[in-house]
């Protein structure tokens, strides 16, 4: 079967995936940039359109972040990833914040409660909004990917709510050097879930730590 992971996925020391206050002219809140300085220079990000002031990198923040997309066949993310609005879509005018052309260039899930039509996008990104629990975004989340594997994308709301659903495989985690001290948090309700995982750390030059969780085998 095929995986379900979470890549690039950063945090404070404080545990906020992102802060408080996102708007349209702030996507992370009072956090700004900060989460994704350690992503910013490589060229996996800059690929993206997301440029940082620094050439590409081909350092260790590369390698892990060049992994995102590697044998992804759809992702999964949450309302607030795709835009700031609440409540009931005004209208279809708001498409995402990355353009005409975004990064994923697969089908991805948007998880809301408010109904909205398939959005196509160029490159083969076409946006489907879905009112469901984990495990029924999961199941149509399969039938899009075929044979290959699932991404959660966040924000750390959907990340929280897939691990307390015990449905993630694989996670990589940045945990970046600052306090936020308000915002969305990834670890509330989530004890022992150490206890899932095979967990490794690599510290990078930027100053960020990558963490990657890997399942343990599930009890017969």
């Amino acid at each position: 079967m095929s995986l379900v992971r979470v890549h690039n996925f950063s945090v404070s020391l404080d545990g906020f995936g992102t802060g408080e206050g996102q708007r349209l002219d702030a996507p992370f809140g009072h956090a700004g940039s900060r989460l994704l300085e350690w992503a910013l220079p490589t060229r996996t990000f800059q690929q993206m359109g997301l440029h940082g002031e620094e050439p590409g990198s081909v350092g260790i923040d590369e390698t892990f972040a060049s992994r995102w997309a590697t044998g992804i066949g759809v992702e999964i993310m949450g309302r607030n990833k795709f835009g700031p609005q609440r409540g009931p879509w005004p209208d279809e005018s708001w498409r995402g914040w990355w353009g005409d052309n975004p990064p994923f260039h697969t089908p991805v899930i948007v998880l809301t409660h408010h109904w909205r039509r398939p959005l196509e996008m160029d490159g083969g990104t076409t946006f489907h909004f879905l009112d469901a629990e984990p495990a029924e975004a999961l199941q149509q989340a399969r039938a899009l990917a075929g044979e290959l594997d699932v991404r959660i994308g966040g924000g750390a709301t959907t990340v929280r709510q897939f691990l307390e659903a015990d449905l993630i495989d694989e996670m990589h985690i940045v945990l970046v050097p600052i306090v936020l001290g308000r915002g969305e948090r990834l670890w509330d309700g989530l004890e022992g879930l150490e206890q899932r995982f095979h967990i490794e750390a690599a510290p990078s030059p930027s100053g960020v730590i990558h963490l990657t969780f890997q399942r343990r085998a599930r009890a017969a």
